[in-house]
């Protein structure tokens, strides 16, 4: 599955693998991943190359590691977010202050939302749905005659 020769580095490969096996629910949420020397052992690359394809995943918020291991992100409960037609929503990546305080990991990015006349407000861009409420028949924004 990995190929030295292929000039795709390969860290870069053994996170496409990685990342293959969540997308096809083969690891899921929650699921432990294998150890480093593991990984070493079963594709023979190095220590390095493993950590590097980790690092990967964890910036694109697919794993999280603590001092146990890496395991798959578990997937968040996500809650809808009403919106207006005048809100403004911007997407960034969250402050290291956000990231504690929303409880965001690394990877993920935070919505702004700034509506008129309030405070803007940043939310977790994986726990967030934003829908637009169009305004009623009759309230948009057309001119009439």
């Amino acid at each position: 599955m990995i190929d030295p020769d292929s000039g795709r580095p390969v860290y870069r490969q053994l996170a496409d693998v990685i990342r293959g096996q969540i997308d096809r629910g083969e690891l899921r949420p929650g699921q432990r991943l294998r150890t480093e020397p593991e990984y070493v052992d079963e594709y023979g690359i190095g220590r390095d190359s493993v950590r590097k394809a980790m690092a990967l995943l964890r910036a694109d918020g697919l794993i999280v590691t603590t001092r146990r291991g890496s395991r798959v992100r578990p997937l968040p409960d996500v809650a809808e977010v009403a919106l207006s037609e005048d809100t403004v929503i911007r997407t960034r990546m969250p402050t290291q202050k956000e990231r504690r305080l929303l409880g965001v990991p690394e990877g993920v990015p935070v919505f702004v939302v700034e509506r008129p006349g309030a405070e803007p407000e940043v939310l977790a861009g994986d726990r967030t749905k934003l829908v637009v409420k169009a305004a009623p028949a009759g309230e948009g924004h057309g001119r009439s005659g």
